[in-house]
């Protein structure tokens, strides 16, 4: 399969939302205004241009909040995961994070250097570790039983296993458990 006609998928952690990307992606990019930083509540957002026709919303669609009088930002309702960024034209940015692959969309220009937080570019120098080896947590560590929802199509949602308090103050939207 060629880039222009590769299919990407994603969605939310929860997996309410989950979409589908036909053909090539558009600049690959991290923002460092700090609306996006609020947006993603990150150092920074990583988003990726799409043209609105290569996007199928395979599964729910995404609330909106209109961040500016030019943007919204779609995100899920039921989890919170920020998924695009959307002004108007016949292009929007979707968050790379929520693909299922993110390690294959490397974003190749930063944009709001000017609020860039002064850490942003030392970060990578900090002290590594794995999560297992943070001895301290090892116990709680083993014990985290993920309610994400996994990095690929899944015929339904919610999961069945999921636990009946995989969300604290639900919202009203969301499914009613199994029973």
């Amino acid at each position: 399969m060629t880039e222009s006609n590769a299919v990407k998928t994603g969605g939310c952690q929860c997996g309410a939302i989950r979409f589908r990307v036909e053909g090539a992606l558009g600049t690959a990019s991290i923002c460092h205004c700090r609306m996006c930083q609020k947006a993603f509540g990150g150092f920074y957002a990583p988003l990726v241009a799409v043209e609105r026709p290569q996007l199928t919303w395979t599964r729910g669609e995404p609330a909106h909040f209109r961040s500016s009088n030019h943007v919204t930002r779609g995100f899920c309702p039921s989890c919170g995961t920020p998924l695009t960024y959307e002004e108007p034209g016949d292009k929007l940015a979707l968050a790379i994070g929520a693909f299922d692959h993110p390690e294959e969309i490397a974003p190749t220009i930063q944009f709001g250097v000017e609020a860039k937080l002064p850490y942003a570019d030392t970060v990578s120098e900090l002290p590594e570790r794995d999560t297992m080896d943070d001895l301290e947590a090892a116990s709680f560590l083993a014990t985290i039983r993920s309610n994400q929802h996994p990095d690929r199509e899944t015929e339904s949602w919610p999961p069945d296993e999921w636990p009946q308090d995989a969300w604290t103050n639900a919202p009203s939207h969301l499914p009613a458990k199994k029973t």
